[in-house]
């Protein structure tokens, strides 16, 4: 069930790169971009997760956190922060349990396939913890520049 703008956002508690807990609602206050990507180390990914590092302090001077979240493992994760130099906040959902609650897992057309997996998707949070945007299918190239043009905020 895809979300839309004023839902509240599903919770959740996923565990980083480092292995440590982080909860969604314990960023109440702040606005949250939570992104959903396949899996880390991938170009398309690592194109995604460069441009939010790249764009991660003028966001943050508007007021944002980033959350990328993917099924890959902590390690994984670890690996492809050191390896592109990410200053994001990378979460894993091997059971792709928020993937669902966000509606970021399901069918999806893959090389003219139909299939099952992670639907590249975005989301902000409001500082209530409500859906202010959601964005789903969204390209991996370009995004960020695209994003920050729906926020209202000058390309990066």
């Amino acid at each position: 069930m895809p979300l839309s703008a004023g839902d509240i956002a599903p919770d959740f508690t996923l565990t980083n790169d480092a292995g440590e807990p982080v909860t969604l609602s314990e960023h109440r206050g702040t606005r949250v971009i939570v992104y959903f990507y396949p899996a880390a180390m991938t170009p398309g990914c690592s194109k995604q997760a460069c441009d939010f590092t790249d764009s991660l302090e003028s966001l943050r001077g508007a007021g944002f956190e980033v959350m990328g979240i993917s099924p890959d493992q902590p390690a994984k994760l670890a690996k492809f922060r050191e390896r592109d130099h990410l200053g994001i906040t990378l979460l894993s959902d091997p059971d792709k349990a928020v993937l669902t609650a966000y509606g970021a897992f399901g069918e999806k057309k893959l090389y003219g396939k139909v299939v099952q997996g992670v639907i590249r998707s975005t989301f902000v949070v409001d500082p209530e913890g409500r859906i202010e945007l959601a964005q789903y299918n969204v390209k991996a190239t370009g995004h960020v520049a695209k994003l920050r043009r729906d926020l209202g905020l000058d390309a990066a």
